[in-house]
């Protein structure tokens, strides 16, 4: 858990309340970072704040936020006026509805906060909420105002806290529709349908993040180890597009080990599912 919280304010449900803090639920572990570098003299290329007009450097601890209300005019905002923007979900989170949890299109979901009682004096009712929420089996929909920006927040139990999720709004998403316009509708073959079913089940189980590390990253930092060393390192074969399936039916079987002499190719099974629903 990180040293500080990033919020501190109360999780209120009507008229109790405990003090809280969330704390970033997420670090930057050790990627790879690199640097922009000169190729002609090896050295870092450094960032320089320099001012528009009069291309002069300026200090990084002299500048402030400013709104630009016109081409090129800006209003100048201070500490002051960024409190006098305050509202009440700047320091508290007021519970405003309960939901299914699996009622959140994942999509909506941003960043996740270990939210954790904030003092001794907050320990029983924080237990409280926290055993309500859970034995519900929803989850509580609030805003809380992080980074000059009021957020929707979801509350869900983890192990013995509380986690809060941020979501995204609709107008932050892509709309989906021009994506998906042209996928067919309902000429999904049953045959083909099941045998991907039997794939599924063979390979469901539990998830276990410990299951999931960045390939990527790992044959990056080989490459690295390799230029360090003066030697080389050749790239492994990546697995071409699966642009050229001529015979889905006959890769369903194959997966699952079986074999067909005859199978049916994906065009004509296609067609024949347009046919029957012309036809119904």
């Amino acid at each position: 858990m990180a040293s500080r919280p990033i919020w501190r304010g109360q999780l209120r449900l009507a008229l109790v309340s405990c003090s809280v803090a969330l704390f970033a639920a997420h670090h930057d572990r050790a990627n790879i970072h690199f640097n922009l570098i000169n190729p002609k003299t090896g050295h870092r290329v450094r960032t320089v704040t320099r001012d528009a007009e009069t291309d002069e450097d300026v200090s990084r601890a002299d500048l402030v936020k400013g709104y630009e209300f016109k081409k090129d005019h800006y209003v100048i905002m201070e500490p002051e006026d960024f409190e006098a923007a305050r509202t009440e979900s700047s320091g508290v989170i007021k519970i405003e509805k309960f939901i299914p949890t699996t009622s959140v299109d994942p999509v909506y979901f941003d960043s996740s906060y270990y939210m954790a009682p904030d003092g001794k004096g907050s320990d029983d009712v924080y237990v409280v909420l926290r055993e309500a929420i859970e034995q519900s089996g929803q989850a509580a929909l609030s805003r809380v105002v992080m980074a000059q920006r009021e957020r929707v927040v979801m509350l869900t139990v983890s192990g013995r806290g509380l986690v809060a999720h941020t979501l995204y709004e609709e107008r932050e998403l892509n709309a989906s529709e021009p994506l998906f316009a042209d996928i067919p509708e309902h000429v999904a073959d049953p045959d083909m349908v099941k045998l991907a079913r039997q794939l599924i089940e063979r390979q469901t189980g539990a998830y276990d993040p410990a299951d999931f590390e960045d390939q990527y990253e790992k044959r990056l930092r080989a490459v690295i180890e390799a230029k360090l060393k003066g030697e080389g390192i050749a790239p492994e074969e990546v697995e071409s597009r699966g642009d050229n399936v001529v015979d889905l039916m006959a890769a369903l079987r194959q997966s699952l080990g079986q074999t067909e002499p005859e199978a049916k190719p994906v065009a004509k099974v296609a067609e024949k599912a347009v046919r029957k629903r012309k036809t119904s």
